[in-house]
């Protein structure tokens, strides 16, 4: 046992001073690009595929921000995703969620050396480094979430510096990295959040005077109005009325909100107990348990800072919760506030440092073990892409006029299928809050425009028995079962239409 314990301890030596080099903040952002770089080979997931099916079809009128499909998420996401497929295809936007990831990295380490110095900076990165590209939380998809954190992050690190260079544009600048984060996911106002806070406890620390207070506040607000006034001019130049943009934005969210409350909590108490778990597995919970029990010795240390980062904490954390929903890519906007939290406490050269050093190790340590883990998972065939698997099979007997729906809101089935879905809700959210009844769904199936393909994801009566029986009579009616998805999943084929059947190969 001593002898196991002298051999951690060499090799705890050894990546401590590995860590202390002047080419570790580079080699973190690197790590952190190339270590997403396997997603390329996964298929697109169901946001993914959503968000590429929205920007393919993208026509914004009076009544509908994005045309015929409904997303609760902001213009400029939309937009980054349609330039990426335009670019690269629909897998271009993991090589721009690995850009993100890499900025991230110099972001943080840029706040965590305006915060406490070189040495805290290459930790911090390699923290963040590691956490970015840990499986257990999400190596793979790209989101909102990851796309707008770099703009969080640099927006807290020039708030930093435009307090101590009482700098107005700085503070606009400022205003405008994080004001922009919200535009790409709308609970990225964690960057705002941290510079408010941190200039209100300056001014009240008298630490700022209240003059430079008002000069920089006035900044940086006028920097967050910037994109804002930019998308509600596109949004009238675009001829879509502000109450519909509001309502994709901001007001789904409370309908949905109501609609996740009325489900039942199995589902989500399980994610957040999965969620949970992937936070201490990746090393996130403890470097943020940390920073909590420590907050006391920080304030007295720096008290803006301290502040700053709880309010951020704070903020990110209650996001989460309210969101109900418990994803564990859910984690990444706290990442911000784990950066700071990294680098406030790594800097300390007392027990509290060496605590949070060890940590941060076993941080890199999980990620390259999960990454192991991940790998040896997909290189056994184990790893199921049954959504991808049932779109390619029904792609193989379809004809290019065919469309399809997929009960349930499987974009990523839809996208494999190369159909085009003549549903407006791609996601299951969407159409429980604004289809409960399955009212248009059932119009849909009855009418002239009925899809030609129609796949039974989830059963029918999962959320609503009532109306999930009367859309299962109209489906008996007008279509006929013409083989199965991966899972056993009824694939239905419209009557009168010939067409061979499905037979997906399910890894």
């Amino acid at each position: 046992m001593q002898r196991l314990g002298d051999l951690l301890l060499r090799i705890g030596r050894g990546l401590t001073d590995r860590v202390d080099s002047r080419y570790t903040v580079v080699l973190a952002a690197a790590a952190a690009f190339l270590l997403r770089m396997p997603g390329l080979t996964r298929p697109v997931r169901a946001d993914e595929a959503g968000f590429l099916l929205v920007g393919r079809s993208w026509d914004p009128m009076p009544d509908s921000v994005f045309g015929h499909y409904f997303v609760d998420r902001p213009p400029l996401l939309i937009a980054i995703f349609e330039a990426s497929d335009a670019i690269g295809g629909p897998h271009f936007i993991r090589v721009l969620g690995a850009i993100a990831c890499a900025a991230l990295v110099l972001a943080a380490a840029w706040a965590a050396r305006l915060v406490a110095g070189v040495r805290a900076a290459r930790w911090t990165a390699v923290c963040v480094a590691a956490i970015t590209t840990n499986a257990v939380i999400d190596a793979v998809a790209v989101k909102g979430e990851l796309l707008g954190l770099p703009f969080v992050m640099a927006g807290c690190a020039l708030a930093i510096l435009a307090l101590r260079r009482r700098s107005v544009p700085l503070a606009l600048l400022a205003g405008l990295l994080a004001g922009t984060a919200p535009h790409i996911k709308q609970n990225l106002l964690g960057g705002l959040v941290f510079a408010g806070t941190l200039l209100l406890v300056s001014a009240a620390t008298r630490q700022l005077p209240v003059r430079d207070l008002l000069r920089l506040s006035a900044a940086g607000l006028a920097g967050a109005a910037i994109p804002l006034a930019v998308t509600i001019g596109w949004a009238l130049a675009a001829g879509v009325r502000l109450e519909t943009l509001w309502y994709a934005v901001a007001g789904f969210r409370s309908d949905a909100s109501a609609v996740i409350a009325m489900a039942s909590p199995s589902a989500p108490v399980w994610r957040l107990g999965v969620l949970l778990t992937a936070a201490v597995v990746a090393g996130m919970l403890v470097v943020l348990g940390g920073f909590v029990v420590h907050i006391r010795d920080e304030w007295a240390h720096d008290r803006a800072i301290t502040a700053a980062t709880g309010a951020l904490l704070a903020f990110d954390a209650t996001a989460l919760l309210i969101g109900g929903s418990f994803w564990r890519d859910y984690l990444f906007p706290l990442l911000p506030a784990t950066a700071l939290a990294a680098a406030l406490l790594v800097r300390h050269g007392d027990r509290r440092g060496r605590t949070m050093r060890g940590v941060i190790v076993g941080a890199a340590l999980s990620s390259v073990a999960c990454l192991v883990g991940w790998t040896a998972y997909n290189a056994l065939g184990m790893q199921e892409f049954h959504e991808h698997d049932t779109g390619a099979a029904i792609a193989e007997v379809a004809e290019p006029d065919d469309t399809l729906v997929v009960f349930g809101g499987r974009a990523d089935l839809v996208l494999a299928s190369g159909l085009r879905s003549p549903y407006q809700h791609l996601w299951s959210l969407p159409m429980r809050t604004l289809d409960p009844d399955l009212e248009e769904l059932t119009a849909l199936v009855e009418g002239p425009d009925a899809p030609t393909w129609l796949v039974e994801w989830v059963d029918f009566d999962l959320w609503d028995e009532d109306a999930g029986r009367r859309f299962a009579d109209v489906v008996e009616e007008r279509y006929v079962e013409h083989g199965t998805g991966c899972d056993d999943r009824p694939v239905y084929l419209l009557r009168g239409v010939d067409r061979a059947p499905v037979r997906p190969d399910c890894s």
